[in-house]
């Protein structure tokens, strides 16, 4: 029988070096898909995930540091928007770092960890800056995971229900003006070319066999629809190039909550994207 020591109040497998979770906990992670799970509409925490034009989850992120770090682990969220990621290491006791482009969302960040955390953060670990130049910012093979939800193109660059509902709450309907902002970029081949070079340098600073997850999701832009998740996952486990990820699964976050609404009814099938992809990748040892 495996030897076990006891972590948070279970039973952990000495030979466990990924995680602090017990078999139960760990089995119950593996399941392909999962629901998203937001702090709901009445939370005072929702405020500050309400000012971002793409929030990213701070329950849902919470979920996957558990699984692929252990107790003061290293973090990075290379796309740190409000501060989701470090956030929840600071309730984790993981050791979180990210980039952010914006000096907006940078202040944000800021005084959410203040006032959600209780916590200053340095500019070691909150870096505000381009994320193109991460081997800049970090040693090589000093992370334990990476983890973050990138720019989807400019899709949020337009007019529809959605910009106008958060013109009317006082939002942001872009990440940024910044021209080095990917989410400014015009083609849609020079932005994952952009992003795959970002994740290809989050390789160098990942520790060898450790993991990344990448949240993205699949849009439509005008009239043509993006397969984003196969798009980007061809270019990152491209295996003639110098650089590359295994990929070790592909899991789906189900947004359930989202509203419908009856798009191109009654002409023709316009989906509701109500799921996001969870890209799994492990760098080799």
């Amino acid at each position: 029988m495996a030897e076990t020591h006891m972590i948070n109040g279970s039973a952990v497998d000495k030979r466990n070096d990924l995680n602090d979770l017990s078999s139960k906990e760990w089995i119950q992670e593996t399941k392909s898909f999962f629901y998203q799970k937001g702090l709901g509409a009445g939370s005072s925490e929702a405020k500050y995930e309400k000012m971002h034009p793409a929030p990213f989850s701070f329950t849902d992120i919470t979920k996957l540091i558990r699984f692929f770090t252990k107790q003061k682990g290293k973090v990075l969220d290379p796309f740190l928007g409000v501060g989701s990621t470090i956030k929840a290491c600071l309730e984790l006791d993981r050791d979180g770092y990210g980039v952010e482009l914006s000096p907006k969302w940078c202040e944000i960040s800021k005084q959410r960890l203040a006032a959600e955390s209780n916590h200053v953060i340095d500019n070691e670990h909150l870096v505000c800056g381009d994320s193109r130049n991460l081997k800049q910012y970090f040693e090589k093979d000093f992370f334990d995971f990476i983890v973050t939800s990138p720019p989807y193109w400019n899709i949020l660059d337009k007019k529809d229900h959605k910009a106008k509902e958060r013109v009317l709450n006082g939002h942001d309907t872009k990440y940024s003006e910044s021209e080095n902002d990917l989410g400014n970029i015009e083609k849609y081949e020079k932005f994952l070319d952009d992003l795959t070079g970002i994740f290809l340098s989050c390789h160098e600073i990942l520790k060898p066999g450790k993991y990344m997850c990448i949240i993205v999701s699949d849009f439509r832009h005008k009239s043509e629809f993006y397969p984003f998740h196969s798009d980007l996952l061809n270019k990152l486990i491209d295996k003639r190039q110098k650089i590359f990820f295994q990929l070790k699964g592909i899991k789906i976050l189900i947004q359930n909550a989202k509203k419908l609404f009856p798009y191109r009814y009654p002409f023709s099938y316009v989906e509701n994207i109500h799921h996001q992809y969870i890209l799994i990748l492990q760098k080799k040892k």
